[in-house]
């Protein structure tokens, strides 16, 4: 149970709220968050948000987009449970409570997992026994919680280890799950250099290519020359690929409007407009 100061929620100043510190779940301003920032506006913050006190004000432990929210309409308060974590039990709490959202990207995955694969590790304390008595090792521990596989989830903790930019195809869906953990193998050097060498062909590597990558660079055989040459082998299954200038597009959508919210837009409009386009047939042959 969590150890709490006040059974019910106070009024806290929104100033006096921080992030939780390297929490792995990102705070978006995409359609959802409006429609939060709407909700907020129009009815106030209804689910208090939990919070610790920290050493320069509290530290939010569940509730990031709702503070977000409630500040972007301008509410200077939000209703708050104070608990009396330490910084392992709320890292924990943090982690569970929003390991089951919809739509969690990889990389949230990655962090989040590995955050409390630490905390737990950080603890010292027995973990949960299993039906027959045996003790789980803190992998299995966050894979029993969050109902996964303990071998899924070290291949999402191998993620930590990839570059900001290759992680970023991971959330967009532009590199699977295998190819990114046999990147998280090489070097950030390495890593750097098989983006430039993706940016030079305009596509990502095959799982076999990655396999290929890892093991040159174990044997001490991977450089520059040897990603760029893997790379431009033909692929047969690459995916055409038409770019279009974030610059170009950002007039046509909010400022706050990342790049992977306009092309989610995009993609949605054109759905939208073929869904249309098949229903035209019917209600020209009904008339």
């Amino acid at each position: 149970m969590n150890k709490t100061d006040e059974i019910r929620p106070v009024a806290l100043p929104i100033r006096m709220l921080r992030p939780f510190p390297n929490h792995p779940y990102q705070v978006r301003d995409d359609d959802a968050m409006f429609a939060l920032m709407d909700s907020i506006d129009a009815y106030g913050v209804l689910s208090p948000v939990l919070v610790r006190r920290g050493e320069t004000g509290y530290e939010i432990i569940s509730g990031h987009r709702r503070c977000h929210a409630a500040k972007a309409v301008g509410l200077s308060y939000v209703p708050a449970i104070v608990c009396d974590l330490s910084r392992d039990e709320a890292a924990i709490l943090l982690v569970d409570s929003n390991l089951h959202r919809e739509h969690l990207l990889p990389s949230e995955k990655a962090f989040a997992y590995k955050m409390k694969m630490d905390a737990l590790k950080h603890q010292g304390k027995a973990p949960t026994s299993c039906q027959d008595g045996a003790k789980l090792r803190s992998d299995e521990q966050v894979a029993q919680d969050a109902g996964e596989s303990a071998r899924t989830v070290q291949r999402y903790i191998r993620l930590t280890h990839l570059i900001p930019e290759l992680l970023g195809y991971m959330d967009r869906g532009e590199m699977a799950l295998s190819v990114g953990v046999e990147l998280s193998y090489l070097s950030e050097e390495a890593q750097y250099a098989l983006l430039d060498a993706m940016a030079a062909e305009d596509c990502t590597p095959s799982y076999s290519q990655a396999v290929r990558m890892r093991n040159l660079f174990r044997c001490g055989d991977l450089d520059e020359k040897a990603i760029g040459k893997i790379m431009a082998e033909p692929k047969a299954n690459q995916r055409e690929r038409v770019s279009l200038s974030a610059q170009d597009l950002r007039r046509f959508f909010p400022p706050a409007y990342t790049a992977q919210d306009m092309e989610q837009s995009i993609l949605r409009m054109l759905e939208e407009r073929t869904e249309a386009q098949q229903e035209r047939p019917t209600h020209e042959a009904e008339r």
